[in-house]
């Protein structure tokens, strides 16, 4: 039984996938991806009418099957090692989504893993529907091949990560504005990237999410190489008390690229009106096999040197609070999207991040809305008391037995 609300964690799935580990001559095949949550499923199939992303029938044509809502994100590469110990298995691993054929050799335990494209978030719904689509019939594809061998199988689909907040009830209270700086470390979270000078950490850099686009086509999500596996060649950055690179470079992110390197550029200076040390994000570049060169001029991006910042949003889109400026011809051809980014180039102690300046003021637009409601309504009110205290009531009155009363005009 699945009871609402409830996350599987990783002890729980070692022990409901018991029977699945403890049948002989059994092959397992995992479909990982990068994001997935139970709501995608209906979400995106309700929502775009007949192009329905899930129809390879791999769940309904199974003789049993098993639907978790909610799986602990440490539990997938709990799994991993957990398979890899419990059991004999030959292990392989499968980049290459263009295979159309599965050798398996049944003589042994199989365990088969398999990494999907990862999915096109904040860009464009329509882009992240059609890279699910491409998994759904990756799936179909491999699933009827093993089928048509006559080989007996068992399919797990799963994600690195949710793809969707959580909504526990007892979860809300730590989605306020608590940041890295003094929450704790949840199961849904991963170390930020650091980067150190002698024995000392100098730059901290933390995104929940960090993709770009490449001329409005190539999509490229650098979330899991930079914060989870850390393949990532941060040798350039470089550190001193005023100016701070963040140099992140990757080897052959996407087929087509065979390097690229974004850099961030922080400094540290003093300014009199406000009598302390600020740290700005100066600039964003990003080169492209060493020779495309974009670079983007950074908005809002700037806290007390001492503190680290933090931003909900940041990118190259209009609606986001921190925005990147495309500053040459080149920039334009680039989309960057970076949900949740907190960064620190200057004065980090005890490798964590310092209390956090976050780019949205304390003074919101509802808050201000709240502002201009309560004053209209407090005018309304003195106003209606003033003419309430204005009101006066007769000092003289009509006397039936005498001449009636004449209140002169002026009066």
């Amino acid at each position: 039984a699945v009871h609402e609300g409830h996350i599987v964690s990783a002890q729980e799935l070692t022990e409901i996938l018991q029977p699945v580990f403890t049948q002989n001559s059994r092959n397992l095949i995992l479909f990982l991806q990068d994001k997935l949550s139970i709501d995608d499923f209906t979400y995106f199939s309700e929502s775009y009418g007949n192009k329905n992303p899930f129809q390879n029938g791999s769940l309904q044509s199974s003789p049993s099957s098993l639907v978790l809502p909610a799986v602990d994100c440490e539990a997938t590469s709990y799994l991993l090692s957990f398979l890899q110990e419990s059991r004999d298995w030959k292990l392989t691993k499968i980049t290459n989504l263009n295979v159309s054929h599965l050798e398996v050799n049944t003589s042994k335990p199989n365990l088969v893993v398999i990494q999907l494209q990862p999915l096109v978030s904040g860009f464009d719904e329509i882009s992240t529907l059609e890279a699910i689509v491409e998994n759904d019939k990756i799936i179909g594809r491999l699933t009827m091949d093993l089928q048509e061998q006559g080989i007996h199988f068992s399919v797990i689909y799963t994600a690195v990560r949710p793809s969707r907040i959580s909504r526990r009830t007892d979860l809300v209270w730590k989605l306020r504005r608590q940041l890295m700086a003094t929450e704790e470390e949840d199961s849904l979270s991963y170390p930020p990237l650091n980067v150190t000078a002698g024995n000392d950490t100098c730059i901290l850099f933390y995104a929940r999410n960090f993709s770009l686009k490449a001329n409005n086509s190539v999509f490229i999500d650098l979330t899991n190489v930079t914060f989870v596996t850390q393949n990532v060649d941060v040798s350039s950055s470089e550190c001193s008390d005023t100016n701070t690179t963040l140099s992140l470079r990757y080897t052959k992110p996407v087929n087509g690229i065979s390097s690229l390197e974004i850099r961030f550029l922080m400094s540290n200076k003093f300014y009199g009106g406000s009598a302390r040390n600020w740290s700005t994000l100066d600039s964003v570049e990003i080169v492209q096999d060493g020779e495309k060169f974009a670079k983007f001029n950074v908005s809002v991006i700037s806290a007390p040197a001492e503190y680290s910042f933090h931003c909900q949003l940041v990118g190259t889109s209009n609606l986001y609070p921190a925005g990147l400026i495309p500053s040459n011809n080149e920039a334009k051809n680039w989309e960057v999207f970076i949900s949740s980014l907190q960064i620190q180039g200057f004065n980090v102690e005890n490798n964590q991040f310092s209390y956090a300046s976050d780019c949205t003021g304390f003074f919101t637009p509802g808050i201000w809305m709240g502002l201009v409601t309560s004053i209209v309504l407090l005018w309304i009110l003195a106003y209606g008391i003033h003419m309430i205290m204005q009101l006066t009531t007769n000092s003289r009155f009509d006397d039936p037995k005498g001449p009636a009363l004449s209140v002169p005009q002026t009066e």
